[in-house]
């Protein structure tokens, strides 16, 4: 018998071809290597040729590339000894079997589009359209908040997800006077002042960040940094996974005049392998 082979649990499957009626058989193997398959009442093998006994429970050999030989003998009799009437033998080889590999190559896609005005995103409403590249706030007044926002898609095949952060080169500045950061931070963003007050702040859609999942939500706010913060997140690959990011600046009856166009809000996608 084959090294390793094992015939204790055999039975015979559904799908043998030879006798008439397989289920009415039975399957055993007393002795290791000798497998008995028996009927009381017999039963003359199918017609035509391509039948065969299809069995099951065995643990196969573990000696690769040699050659072994199976012995099928037929009885007349349920103790498979006397009354022979047909036997053959055949050779067979447990080949070592062939090793499947393959490369799949890592891949992500990140765009951010621009969003219109009008545009819900996180309990807010934006007031101005933004473009491929530009948050244009417009002509602000301490009487109204102008809000944009910028729409954010990653498909990536990271089993471990991504992260999108965002940060700015520095608050928007005309002259010497900056555009005072709004109180909230990424970790407890809060929600926006009405009209009236300065600041200058961001919100996210996503309700999978990192730490507190959910914490921007209800509309709440952080003051943007020079140092990445998270605005989406996923723990498993993506495929067109959606965020959107929003932007508020508010001034105040004493906010100086002039142009504020010294900043820049950089996002930064990264995958996790």
């Amino acid at each position: 018998m084959p090294t390793g082979m094992v015939t204790s649990g055999v039975s015979l499957t559904g799908t043998s071809t030879y006798m008439p009626t397989p289920a009415s058989w039975t399957a055993a193997s007393a002795t290791p290597g000798t497998v008995k398959i028996t009927y009381a009442t017999g039963e003359i093998p199918a017609s035509s040729s391509g039948r065969t006994i299809v069995l099951g429970g065995i643990t196969n050999g573990s000696t690769a590339e040699t050659g072994y030989f199976v012995q099928f003998s037929t009885y007349g009799n349920v103790d498979c000894s006397t009354s022979p009437l047909d036997t053959g033998v055949t050779t067979f080889i447990y080949t070592t079997g062939q090793a499947v590999s393959l490369t799949v190559d890592p891949t992500m896609a990140f765009t951010i589009d621009l969003l219109a005005g009008s545009q819900a995103v996180n309990g807010v409403t934006t007031t101005v359209a933004s473009t491929d590249g530009t948050i244009p706030f417009g002509t602000v007044t301490a009487s109204a908040n102008s809000i944009a926002a910028h729409s954010l898609t990653v498909t990536t095949n990271a089993g471990s997800g991504y992260s999108v952060y965002t940060r700015y080169s520095q608050a928007p500045t005309n002259g010497t006077h900056p555009i005072t950061d709004w109180t909230g931070t990424n970790a407890a963003p809060t929600t926006f002042s009405a009209a009236g007050t300065e600041a200058f702040g961001y919100t996210t859609s996503s309700t999978s960040l990192s730490g507190t999942a959910g914490r921007f939500a209800s509309s709440k706010f952080a003051a943007f940094t020079t140092t990445n913060a998270e605005v989406a997140h996923s723990t498993a690959a993506v495929t067109s996974d959606n965020t959107k990011v929003a932007y508020q600046v508010g001034i105040s009856g004493t906010t100086p005049a002039g142009t504020y166009n010294s900043s820049t809000v950089i996002f930064t996608a990264t995958p996790a392998y």
